[in-house]
Order: C-alpha cells, then structure tokens, then sequence
C-alpha cells in the first residue's frame, strides 16, 4: 500500500484541513489554555514554536514505513481553526494500523467538535483501508474516553505509558 496523505475532510461541521505551516499563529491562540496539558503534560506552544513543530510535521515522516497526518478542525461557521486531529500509520503486513489523537482548544469543548472530528477521521481511515485504529487515553480525561466512544473504539486491557489504549478494528 502506498503511504496515505491528508485531504480534507468534511464533517456535518467542521472541515478538516492538512496541516499547513501558515496555521501555526492560529493554533498557538486556539491552543493557549495550560489546561490543555493536563493528562499529557508539558505547556503551550509559542506561535514560534508551534511553526517549528508544523514544519517537521509537513516535512513528513523519516521513517517511509510510517505516515504522519495532521490536520486542523476548522468550524465552518465560525471560521475560525479550534484544534487539531492526528494519525500515525504504519504499513505491517497484517494491514495498516493508525494511532490517533485530537485536541480542542478550551472555548470549543462541550459542544461535541472533538467527537465529531474523531468520526470524521476513523470514518476516513476506514475508506483507506486502514484496518486497525488505536488511541491512548489517560485513566481519567473521561471527556477523552467520551471522544473515543463516539468515535467506534472500545477501551482494552492493554496499557501504555500511564494510558489506557482505545482500539477500533476496520473489517
């Protein structure tokens, strides 16, 4: 299989777009909140910074085993960029798998947006052919698990890094 690139995707309300360097001051507002760091850990990105991190991401991975998609959600009618979603592919021979993950910057959550880019992203997953979908959630960012839910994934018994992992299977 050839390795996958980002399109847009479009959801009921949201598109998501691939990642572009030219994002980056955006984000760095929409992504501000210390809060956003909870379960992950670390602080907020610098506009500096985050264009930094967004053009090794768009460079894409060094690894041609592994794919790296990036994408911002952007609110149709708001027009305005309020977080991110992501997946990492890699090519086994037993299929293609996909690790992903999302954030919302704080003034958007509660009205669903994550959950609705999680669909948006397994859903486009799936139309590749990417038949494993997985994602790592801390124990207890249970609007993250909510996301999961929403998205199809079912929590495991498996474990890593402190997180609990979340897996869908495609087909």
């Amino acid at each position: 299989m050839s390795p996958l690139v980002a399109r847009t995707i479009a959801t009921g309300r949201l598109e998501l777009l691939p990642l572009r360097v030219e994002y980056a001051d955006e984000m760095a507002v929409a992504l501000s909140d210390p809060a956003l760091h909870t379960f992950v850990g670390g602080t907020p990105d610098s506009p500096q910074a985050l264009r930094s991190r967004y053009e090794r991401l768009t460079a894409g991975s060094p690894d041609p085993a592994v794919s790296w998609l990036n994408w911002v959600i952007r609110l149709r009618a708001e027009a305005c960029l309020a977080g991110y979603v992501q997946a990492t592919v890699g090519y086994p021979d037993e299929g293609p798998f996909a690790e992903i993950a999302w954030v919302v910057g704080t003034p958007w959550q509660g009205r669903g947006i994550a959950a609705e880019a999680a669909r948006g992203l397994v859903d486009w997953l799936g139309r590749q052919r990417v038949r494993r979908v997985v994602a790592h959630i801390h124990p207890d960012h249970t609007a993250s698990a909510a996301v999961a839910t929403a998205a199809g994934l079912a929590p495991t018994a498996e474990w890593h890094d402190g997180e609990i992992r979340w897996t869908l299977l495609n087909g």
